[in-house]
């Protein structure tokens, strides 16, 4: 099989007149899995879809994306809509978005107000305001990138969002029919639309755990604009420096009631994912402890609107599941040396996001990316210690240890 980067070369070399252009960093997508397929008790399987980097440039979206001078206004927007932007620009612009509104227009309603939500939340804990950068593209859609750092909390913190149009060509259709029956492999183009929030909170106390977020959307429309495929992504997960088992269970406990609220096999399935995923098998370890990871839910799993109830109630789950962490730990005293140890940590962070991740990965190697929203991920500082081993029977050890065999928390 390719190298990440040489199928993300192929894939961008066959979409660069109109679509894919503005991939970013995001731990998602169909992946071929860090160590084993991950399945339930029942059996189940994570399926692997052919079209791998497709999606995984999909997910590389939530995070980055090129700036463009140009935007849509309400004067300068055509009347007679063509493209599916333009489409639902005017329908924003007759309408309030409500239930009877399409998916792809109640998700990006929904992960802008819960981004208002959460930066809210992080700035009161945090006490300095966070950065906004709002920006447009050329073919439809934007984002808006919050980021706070050198913080009196955070080291670095962003909480970011992407909606973004394009056009898939045949080639593309083609893959991802393999895995979704309703795309018609045989037309020469689709218009698709994703959209997501993805966010990394990097805290300056070595007790307090990194978390990283993302739930995404995407489908490709038909010529009048209505839905024909559609598919939802996402999880969140918690990568601490000095392990609190009580933190780790409170984490996996509110994951647990979430997913146990739709489907009681949602959350063994997705934990056992996230632990496979994040995973540095060059260190044969996990990147933290966990939580929950999954993709590709679309109408063979549930239908829309539960699915969508599922995602609306994970993302929601965040605040409950971490801030209440975060408070227990921001004040807590640490020596030099633990400190240290935080900086050696957030260094295997970065392997991971740079080395195994898909999202990453083809969000560089695609042309006109916005990097800065690609990396806004990595930490503000981490290092690399030749030979550095824990003491023996250490906490440091025995973080180690655990990423080497994950527990089940809840």
């Amino acid at each position: 099989m390719a190298s990440p980067s040489r199928q993300a070369q192929r894939f961008v070399s066959g979409f660069r007149p109109r679509a894919w252009v503005v991939p970013a960093r995001c731990h998602n997508g169909p992946f071929k899995l860090g160590r084993r397929v991950a399945s339930s008790s029942a059996g189940y399987q994570t399926r692997r879809p052919a079209w791998t980097p497709i999606w995984a440039g999909a997910l590389a979206l939530i995070v980055g994306a090129p700036l463009a001078l140009q935007s849509a206004t309400a004067n300068g927007a055509s009347l007679d809509a063509t493209t599916l932007a333009e489409k639902d620009a005017q329908k924003k612009r007759e309408a309030t978005i409500n239930e009877d509104s399409p998916m792809r227009l109640r998700m990006e309603k929904f992960i802008k107000e819960q981004q208002q939500i959460i930066v809210k939340e992080l700035e009161k804990v945090d006490g300095k305001r966070f950065r906004k950068d709002e920006w447009t593209r050329e073919n439809g859609g934007g984002g808006i990138s919050c980021v706070l750092q050198d913080g009196n909390v955070f080291e670095k913190a962003g909480v970011n969002i992407s909606v973004v149009y394009g056009s898939l060509p045949k080639p593309a259709i083609q893959k991802m029919h393999a895995n979704h029956k309703m795309l018609d492999p045989s037309v020469e183009s689709l218009d698709f639309f994703a959209a997501g929030l993805s966010m990394v909170l990097h805290p300056k106390n070595p007790m307090a755990p990194t978390v990283h977020l993302n739930y995404r959307y995407f489908e490709t429309a038909n010529p009048d604009g209505s839905s024909q495929a559609w598919w939802f992504g996402g999880g969140s997960d918690l990568t601490p420096s000095y392990l609190f088992d009580e933190d780790a269970i409170h984490f996996h406990k509110t994951l647990k009631t979430a997913c146990d609220s739709h489907d009681k096999t949602y959350y063994p399935r997705f934990k056992k994912w996230c632990d496979e995923y994040f995973y540095n098998k060059h260190r044969g370890e996990c990147r933290g402890v966990g939580g929950i990871f999954f993709d590709d839910l679309d109408d063979s799993e549930r239908d829309q609107e539960n699915t969508f109830a599922f995602i609306q109630d994970c993302l929601k789950s965040f605040i409950p599941s971490y801030l209440p962490i975060l408070e227990k730990r921001k004040d807590m005293p640490f020596t030099a040396e633990e400190k240290d140890w935080q900086q050696i940590r957030r260094g295997k962070y970065v392997e991971f996001n740079l080395v195994h991740d898909r999202g990453t990965a083809f969000g560089l190697n695609t042309p006109g990316s916005r990097v800065e929203s690609i990396l806004v991920s990595l930490p503000l500082t981490a290092s690399w210690k030749y030979m550095h081993e824990p003491e023996p029977r250490s906490r440091e050890q025995r973080l180690v240890d655990v990423l080497k065999d994950p527990k089940d928390w809840v």
